[in-house]
């Protein structure tokens, strides 16, 4: 397996050429071999947009060989003989394709789009803490990774996504109507520490239990016996519930100061994804009554130490699934549509 191409070393190479070309163009030498060189504010160039997730995906679409699209390009209703419906799959291990993104199958500049598309899907102050989960359970981001371009670029069936260890990203550009992040996703940290002493050891999305759990401590008497349940539902049992009676406490129950602490819990479990990704998931909510519709759920099962600090929780709406695991280590499930009818294979 050849190393895989280093994104960050590619990225800098462009832009030191990008800074030499706007050095040079507003030097002495040049400036006097143009009209008007006295004055480069006139030649200043326009602002560049970032590209996006879904413009990068296209690029890297159009760069593949016909052997390499016969491998990882697939028409948007194609149905995996083993996963089904491929651009609704979800799953903590798993890969959508056979080669590595590390593997010489793709070129260097490849393997540096996709993790251009990877870096624009998350916030750059999460990249460290993602780059982490993918040395600790991979051994680097690319190494037991896939992909799969869905669709076309240009339809309005596409999708991009990214599989492996502890990951299920995509992006789709709304090619899945009503359907936040493009369908359902996955993350997940394994620090080889199955233990509460200090609390789960290095996982970089443990703190956000720690808020979830900041909820419940907020909770009074009453509160609390509707919040907790003795049994978890199966981690990956994340269909939409609909309207239909769901354990858990009603944040509609929540008093302000409770509800303003929950509010803070739903900023970190969005805080990770780009924005585009976290308003879609906002106008979802509100098109099912807002959070006031949903339910927060703690899990007696699986109480790592039995320290009434609830490793397994989620929060579930009729169109909104967050499901957290914590016990051994972290997986986190997520689904969300804009309404229950919204078919995922979930």
């Amino acid at each position: 397996m050849a190393p895989i191409h280093h994104p960050k070393a590619a990225a800098l190479t462009r832009r030191k050429l990008l800074r030499g070309l706007s050095t040079a163009a507003t030097g002495t030498g040049l400036a006097t071999l143009i009209p008007g060189g006295s004055r480069p504010e006139l030649f200043a160039a326009e602002p560049v947009a970032k590209p996006t997730a879904e413009t990068l995906a296209g690029q890297l679409h159009a760069s593949l060989t016909p052997q390499q699209r016969r491998v990882v390009c697939v028409p948007w209703d194609y149905r995996h003989p083993k996963f089904g419906l491929l651009r609704t799959r979800v799953a903590n291990n798993w890969q959508a394709t056979t080669p590595e993104i590390a593997d010489d199958f793709f070129t260097g500049e490849q393997q540096a789009l996709v993790r251009d598309i990877f870096e624009s899907l998350i916030t750059p102050d999460w990249q460290p803490r993602f780059d982490k989960q993918l040395e600790d359970d991979c051994g680097g981001f690319g190494r037991s990774q896939s992909i799969a371009l869905i669709g076309e670029p240009g339809s309005g069936k596409f999708q991009f996504l990214l599989t492996g260890r502890h990951m299920t990203l995509r992006c789709d550009g709304d090619s899945a109507d009503h359907v936040a992040f493009g369908g359902p996703i996955f993350y997940g940290h394994d620090t080889g520490s199955f233990t509460e002493e200090p609390a789960h050891p290095g996982n970089v999305f443990w703190p956000q239990a720690v808020a979830a759990n900041e909820v419940f401590g907020m909770l009074d008497g009453r509160q609390r016996a509707a919040a907790l349940v003795r049994r978890a539902p199966r981690e990956n049992a994340i269909a939409f519930p609909g309207q239909t009676n769901r354990p858990g406490l009603s944040v509609s129950d929540l008093s302000a100061d409770q509800r303003a602490e929950l509010d803070r819990v739903v900023a970190l479990l969005l805080e990770p994804f780009r924005t585009g990704d976290q308003d879609e998931v906002r106008r979802c909510l509100a098109a099912q009554g807002g959070l006031e519709a949903c339910r927060m759920v703690f899990y007696r099962q699986g109480d790592l130490g039995g320290d009434g600090v609830w490793d397994n929780w989620r929060l579930e709406g009729p169109a909104f699934v967050w499901h957290f695991r914590g016990a051994p280590h972290v997986h986190v499930w997520v689904n969300i549509a804009d309404s229950p009818q919204v078919a995922t294979n979930a």
